[in-house]
């Protein structure tokens, strides 16, 4: 296995992680601001918007009151009591056909009514107009404040492009010359390995040449607890000292081995001679006692004769 490659990989993968992890550091640190300034405009516009709905209702409340409106006397909450009676004179304008109040042939009042009729569409069309004149207006600001804003946050966001932009090419050259730093080191510490392990191999070799293994020196083989601990991986063979030393120690073995036999020879000839001696021995004895029985069987006769004499004398 490399290990100095795998070594220059990690630290590479390392150097690479570092440069991922402050790139999204600060790709994190620009979307907190543009959150922040995405805030800030957003409660500018709803400021902008609030002044706005409050100085629509100022001029509502001001300019456009309830009470002058067209259709004013349908929600009057007073009608009943300003309401008149149904017919206050023959010339009331608000007898109309289906009150009953009048009929045909009696608009005594045709003129009057078609002037007043009049006059109340021309108020009715210069209010119309004035009413859209002021939507129109409104729309106006309104769309006026909203490419305002949009304006300014294009140039905002424009801007904070710019600076990443610049910040990521600042990064990368960074980064470039770091990693050209790292590629030198590297290189260098190469050169420095390569030189020290030439060196390690050429004393490596130089001691193996010289060491006892190629030698082969027989004392390599002695073990810590003297001559006769003997290792063996390091063993090449005995010496013509230690072959006689055991050649001798197998003469005196053979010879102890007859003197052994030689003993045992004997031994067993001095047994047999004692089972000889002790089997003449007894048959000896059993000579001598049976010799002693016939005689004391003579005797014993003799005087069982003698008796049987003297009882017959008798």
């Amino acid at each position: 296995i490399d290990k100095d490659a795998l070594d220059a990989q990690v630290k590479e993968r390392k150097i690479q992680e570092a440069a991922e992890k402050a790139e999204h550091e600060r790709f994190a640190h620009h979307m907190k601001k543009n959150d922040k300034l995405m805030c800030l405009l957003e409660e500018r516009q709803k400021n902008e918007i609030k002044d706005i709905n409050r100085a629509l209702t100022e001029f509502h409340k001001n300019f456009q009151k309830p009470e002058t409106r067209r259709e004013f006397d349908l929600n009057d909450p007073q009608a009943l009591k300003k309401d008149r009676p149904a017919r206050v004179s023959d010339d009331d304008p608000r007898c109309t056909i289906s009150g009953m109040q009048k009929f045909m042939g009696e608009d005594l009042n045709h003129d009057q009514r078609m002037k007043f009729q009049k006059e109340q569409i021309r108020e009715w069309s210069l209010q119309q107009q004035k009413d859209l004149k002021n939507a129109l207006a409104d729309q106006k600001l309104a769309d006026d404040l909203y490419d305002k804003f949009r304006i300014e946050l294009d140039r905002k966001i424009m801007e904070e492009q710019r600076k990443e932009e610049e910040s990521r090419r600042a990064v990368c050259t960074a980064t470039k010359n770091f990693n050209k730093i790292q590629v030198a080191e590297l290189d260098h510490k190469n050169e420095l390995e390569k030189a020290q392990k030439m060196k390690d191999d050429m004393y490596e070799i130089t001691c193996l040449l010289r060491g006892d293994f190629l030698s082969e020196n027989p004392d390599q083989a002695i073990g810590p607890g003297g001559k006769h601990n003997v290792l063996v991986d390091r063993w090449k063979g005995m010496n013509q000292e230690q072959l006689m030393a055991i050649r001798e120690f197998q003469k005196e073995q053979v010879l102890e081995k007859q003197r052994a036999r030689e003993q045992e020879r004997r031994r067993d000839a001095e047994w047999d001679r004692q089972r000889l001696q002790a089997a003449r021995t007894q048959l000896l004895w059993e000579r001598h006692q049976q010799r002693q029985d016939q005689v004391q069987r003579r005797d014993l006769d003799a005087v069982n004769a003698g008796l049987s004499q003297e009882q017959k004398a008798k």
